[in-house]
């Protein structure tokens, strides 16, 4: 008994040696990391963080900490960067350091690195290289997409002929704008009433949802003690997993009708370029990236200008005079007795502003995709090491008070010059910036113009509630802002 006791406070000794010296090393490790409120032991900065607000409690930080701080979720130090300047230093000053990408919890179980939004390192340079060249192959930025764009806002029309009572707009626009970029990942558009399209689509819906409600910033931060636990969490992985299953069946459609001289999509391409890298050991190009980079290509070109365009509907029917002078300068520039096309948003200042303005209100990604640091970085004074957690906060660049004229209110003037001409502004970050933004930016740049003045070259919205009672609150506010669902009418000009 008493060598068993002995022993037994021996490793107690031991084991609080070790977790003395573990968390030495730690603090030794991130001992010059930027200032933020002083963690707890095991729950880190819970107490500084509202549950469902993410967002909300770290910009409430910055305002005590600055644009630079740090804050911990349990353990895991997280460094956040506010407003226009310190994330453009980070992600385009210095691009290669802030390049990598952290986990999601939430959907981690699914990717596991792989696919090009997730990975890091060799893969994602293989990944996004391939991809980028593929897209553009497909004719992302050239004439041949606006073709396809102009043929598919067409549809759209057609679809919204026979509406002649009042309907939610969120699965006609989705459809709309999957049919896109479906045309370059599997070749071909879906009917509107294929069941299995829009089974995909409220799957996607559904899975940006969940990903963005409180439960999933809850889960976000505090994934090393939740994810022993059953609960909400779980909803997502099989949502994505179905998603990628109906991926997996269209591989292998593509597999047994392959021409390697006649690639068809973005399935084709990457399939032939797995077969002449297969002596490759180092390559990338296997079916787990196929399938997941695929899924990523679909959901990004699906969710994020289909999103954009139903806030703009709702933030156009709260500001029926923006809504008036888009029809004035379609009017004036195009006309009724011809499509629009890309050419004109030159000569449409207004609606180019409106367009940007939409997208800096509706800020779809306020916290961008996380990003963690490649190696040891200096930035302004302060040493963050390899690997640490990098959260751009792109809602504070949207909003940044310094760059926009009223950044808390949707104003088409945030764009406009006194004289009426467009202004650019290097603080409009809707896709992010630096090494990892949007694949698709040309491509969504492209399809908000031509389905936007499509439809309000033949319809004017017309809400169901007086302009000043339609809510613009976002349904969720998370990894995604969720645009609230609303029903409206299109009433033909």
């Amino acid at each position: 008994m008493e060598l068993a006791g002995a022993i037994t406070i021996f490793l107690g000794i031991y084991v609080s040696c070790l977790l003395v010296i573990s968390a030495w090393r730690k603090q030794s490790r991130y001992k010059n990391l930027p200032p933020g409120p002083t963690p707890l032991p095991l729950i880190g900065n819970f107490l500084q963080m509202k549950v469902g607000e993410t967002l909300k409690s770290l910009e409430k930080l910055s305002a005590k900490y600055g644009p630079v701080f740090t804050v911990y979720f349990g353990s895991k130090p997280i460094v956040v960067l506010c407003g226009h300047e310190a994330v453009k230093e980070a992600l385009v000053d210095q691009a290669e350091e802030f390049s990598g990408r952290a986990h999601l919890p939430t959907v981690e179980k699914n990717f596991q690195g792989f696919g090009v939004v997730f990975a890091n390192g060799e893969r994602w340079r293989q990944l996004r290289r391939f991809s980028l060249t593929v897209l553009r192959n497909f004719g992302m930025g050239k004439k041949s997409i606006e073709q396809r764009i102009q043929e598919e806002a067409q549809f759209l029309l057609e679809a919204f002929k026979y509406k002649a009572e009042p309907f939610d707009p969120t699965f006609f626009l989705s459809r709309a704008v999957s049919n896109v970029i479906c045309s370059i990942v599997f070749g071909d558009r879906f009917d509107y009433e294929d069941k299995e399209f829009l089974s995909l689509l409220q799957m996607m819906n559904e899975s940006f949802r969940e990903i963005s409600t409180p439960w999933s910033q809850f889960y976000d931060m505090y994934v090393s003690f939740l994810k022993y636990f059953p609960g909400p969490h779980m909803k997502i992985y099989y949502i994505v997993e179905d998603m990628r299953k109906f991926i997996e069946r269209r591989v292998k459609q593509n597999q047994a009708t392959l021409d390697a001289n006649s690639p068809r999509d973005f399935i084709d391409c990457f399939l032939i370029q797995m077969e002449k890298e297969k002596q490759n050991p180092s390559s990338e190009f296997n079916t787990k990236n196929l399938e997941l980079t695929t899924l990523n290509l679909f959901s990004a070109g699906t969710e994020s200008v289909s999103s954009t365009l139903r806030y703009g509907f709702l933030l156009l029917m709260k500001h029926p005079e923006v809504l008036g002078k888009l029809h004035e300068e379609i009017d004036r520039v195009i006309g009724q007795s011809r499509v629009p096309a890309i050419e004109d948003r030159s000569q449409m200042p207004y609606t180019d502003a409106v367009i940007h303005e939409i997208q800096r209100f509706s800020d779809l990604i306020p916290m961008d995709v996380p990003h963690i640091v490649t190696r040891d970085t200096q930035f302004r004074g302060y040493t963050i090491p390899q690997g640490t957690e990098i959260y751009p906060m792109l809602s504070t660049v949207l909003r940044d008070p310094s760059k926009f004229k009223t950044p808390e209110s949707f104003n088409p003037g945030n764009f406009l010059e006194e004289t009426g001409r467009f202004r650019k502004n290097d603080a409009f970050v809707p896709f992010s910036s630096g090494k990892r933004i949007c694949l698709g930016e040309a491509l969504a740049r492209m399809e908000l113009f031509l389905f936007l003045t499509t439809i309000l070259q033949r319809f004017t919205l017309t809400p169901l509630v007086a302009p000043e009672d339609i809510d613009t609150r976002p349904l969720e506010s998370g990894f995604a802002k969720i645009p609230p669902f609303y029903q409206l009418c299109v009433v033909p000009r």
